[in-house]
């Protein structure tokens, strides 16, 4: 579903995202808030890391250019965090709850 999503999106990507990929908590959360993933995805991979805190932002900044792992944070409408992951080797995409990780 989200890897057929993500070829609609016409953005310029930072960095490749792997296979995209979710948990059954996250799918659960964004069918509760009636919100597509593509929008988070969408943000994550332009280099928007949403709600991380200033040192989460700072690594992300330098893990785009060593290849470290990026972290994004967005909150749902419905209150809930979305966390969304891509390996440092950029061989895969998360998306996951804070308490699945």
């Amino acid at each position: 579903m989200i890897e057929a999503i993500i070829t609609l999106i016409d953005v310029e990507a930072k960095f490749p995202l792997g296979q995209v990929v979710s948990t059954p908590g996250a799918l659960r959360a964004f069918e509760a808030a009636g919100t597509e993933p593509t929008e988070f995805l969408k943000r994550h991979m332009v280099g928007d890391w949403g709600e991380v805190g200033s040192k989460d932002k700072k690594a992300n900044d330098a893990d785009l250019k060593d290849g470290g792992r990026l972290l994004s944070v967005y909150t749902l409408k419905t209150g809930v965090k979305i966390w969304i992951i891509t390996e440092a080797d950029r061989s895969a995409t998360t998306f996951l709850l804070p308490e699945e990780y």
